[in-house]
């Protein structure tokens, strides 16, 4: 396994839409090797999600993981969660505005408004298909990760840029003052 590169903000891969997969290539060694490689980038840099187009790949994979992550103290544990092609559809007109950051966008955060609860279909690392219903913070990183895919960084989303701060002033200015949902 390898930590792989991550593209910053300004890179052209993070723009670029993803293609899906060919459910005769999830099993192939190579796809296989890309998600331990992309799951161990995102431990190595305490993320909650990584989609492959930030690690320059154009598949549609992304991975998600939340455990005891010192980046998201209070968030919920998410146990690993490999995405193959995912479709995304929301369950309610709701949304929510909650703090995002961005391995991408590193020291960065903003409010971001997202759907509260979402329908996810998508293949898993098996290649086998998994059609579930996230709420809450999984559904905001499952957005978050299938934005990537579709060439959509958190900043597209941003109702108001008032709010986006680096890290040091977000943890000083903006943490107590609001519940942390990133």
């Amino acid at each position: 396994m390898a930590i792989l590169k991550v593209a910053r903000l300004g890179h052209p891969v993070l723009r670029n839409v993803a293609a899906p997969v060919p459910l005769s290539e999830i099993r192939l060694p190579e796809t296989q090797r890309l998600i331990d490689d992309m799951v161990e980038t995102m431990r190595e840099y305490n993320g909650a999600g990584l989609a492959a187009t930030q690690v320059h790949t154009g598949k549609q994979i992304a991975v998600i993981e939340v455990l005891a992550n010192p980046r998201y103290p209070d968030a919920p544990n998410i146990p690993l969660t490999v995405l193959v092609n995912p479709v995304v559809t929301p369950l309610t007109e709701a949304m929510e505005e909650g703090w995002e950051g961005c391995l991408s966008i590193p020291d960065m955060r903003g409010k971001v408004p997202r759907y509260t609860s979402v329908r996810l279909q998508a293949y898993d690392r098996g290649g086998e298909p998994m059609d579930l219903v996230a709420k809450d913070f999984f559904a905001r990183v499952i957005q978050h990760e299938s934005d990537h895919l579709n060439g959509i960084v958190y900043l597209d989303r941003m109702k108001d840029l008032s709010t986006l701060t680096h890290l040091t002033e977000w943890s000083r200015y903006w943490l107590g003052a609001s519940e942390q949902a990133d």
